[in-house]
C-alpha cells in the first residue's frame, strides 16, 4: 500500500547517504520527492563523488514514487528561494520537509584539538550544515504551513549530548539537535510535528570505500563493529516514511529519536531482513565511556 501517495516532500541533500535512502522510502511508500543538493549529472559539487541527484530521483521512481531532481546549493538563499518556490509552484504546498544537507565529508579535521584548527574550513563546514537547514527551513516554512499535519525533519548524528570526537562536529551534531527542539517550540500551534532523527553506523558509499567493502561484501569489513552492526541507508529511510504515515506522531513532537527506536516502534526491516539495533550496542559496549556533557 502506498500510503503516502499524494503527498509531497522535499528530501535536501538527497545526492547519497541517508539523504537517498530518506528519498527512495518516501518514494516506495508512494509520495513525490523532490531530491535537491548539488552534485548533479555532468556537474559534479567540490566533493567530486559520482552520485548524482539525478540517480536519486530516478531511484525513487523506480520504487513507485515521483522522483524530482532540482539542483540546489542550500547554502545559497536565492537557489533555496527559487526550489520553494518552484515547489509552491508545482504542487501549491509541502508534506514533509527533510533537512540532511551536509556536505562535510573532507572538512572535519579528525584529531585536532580546538586551538589546532584551519578556522576557514571549520567555518565552512559550520555553513554547510547549519546555515544551510536554516535557510531551507525558513523558506519552506510557508508551504508546509499549507498542510495539515506536516513533517519537519532534521537528520543528526546521536541522540544524546555525548561529546561526538571533535570540537566542530560536536558544535553541528549538537546544534542540529537543537534547531529541531527550536523548531518544534516555534511551531507548537501550527500543526506541523518536528523531529531530529539520527541513524546508527550507516553505511553510506563514502563509509563502504573506507571500509574497503560494497554494498554487497560489508559483511567482510574487518571492522566487525561495521560487519555485524551497521544499517543501511534506506533503513532510516524506512523508520522515516512509516513515521510520516503515523497520524498521531505529534505525540513526538520536539523529540530526538532513532532509526532502531522507530524500528522499535514501527516493526520494520533493513533491506537485508535484519533489525540492526545499534541503541542495545552503544549501551552494552560504549556509552559508559561517553558521559553526557
Amino acid at each position: 500500500m502506498k500510503k503516502l501517495e499524494g503527498k509531497i516532500a522535499l528530501v535536501a541533500g538527497a545526492t547519497r547517504g541517508a539523504g537517498r535512502g530518506i528519498a527512495a522510502e518516501l518514494g516506495a511508500a508512494g509520495a513525490t520527492v523532490y531530491c535537491s543538493g548539488r552534485s548533479s549529472s555532468g556537474k559534479p559539487s567540490d566533493l567530486n563523488r559520482p552520485e548524482t541527484i539525478e540517480e536519486t530521483a530516478a531511484l525513487v521512481t523506480s520504487l513507485g514514487g515521483v522522483g524530482i531532481a532540482v539542483r540546489t546549493d542550500h547554502s545559497q538563499e536565492q537557489e533555496v528561494k527559487a526550489l520553494c518556490d518552484r515547489i509552491n509552484l508545482e504542487q501549491g504546498r509541502l508534506d514533509i520537509l527533510v533537512n540532511d544537507i551536509w556536505g562535510g565529508e573532507k572538512l572535519v579535521q579528525w584529531g585536532k584539538k580546538f586551538w589546532e584548527l584551519e578556522l576557514e574550513q571549520a567555518f565552512k563546514l559550520i555553513e554547510r550544515s547549519i546555515y544551510t537547514h536554516i535557510i531551507t527551513s525558513k523558506y519552506a516554512a510557508s508551504l508546509l504551513l499549507k498542510t495539515d499535519n506536516a513533517l519537519l525533519l532534521e537528520i543528526t548524528d546521536g541522540e544524546y549530548g555525548y561529546y561526538r570526537g571533535n570540537l566542530i562536529y560536536d558544535f553541528i551534531k549538537n546544534a542540529i539537535n537543537r534547531l529541531a527542539k527550536a523548531h518544534a517550540f516555534e511551531l507548537r500551534d501550527h500543526g506541523v510535528t518536528v523531529c531530529a532523527i539520527t541513524p546508527g553506523f550507516l553505511r553510506s558509499e563514502e563509509m563502504l570505500e573506507h571500509m574497503n567493502v560494497t554494498a554487497d561484501t560489508w559483511q567482510n569489513a574487518e571492522d566487525k563493529t561495521f560487519a555485524t552492526q551497521s544499517e543501511s541507508p534506506r533503513f532510516i529511510g524506512r523508520g522515516i516514511a512509516a513515521l510520516a504515515c503515523d497520524e498521531t506522531r505529534a505525540r513526538f513532537h520536539g523529540r530526538v529519536l532513532s532509526s532502531w527506536v522507530l524500528m522499535r516502534e514501527y516493526g520494520f526491516e533493513d533491506i537485508d531482513g535484519r533489525k540492526p539495533d545499534w541503541g542495545v550496542f552503544w549501551d552494552a559496549t560504549h556509552r559508559k565511556d561517553y558521559p553526557e556533557l
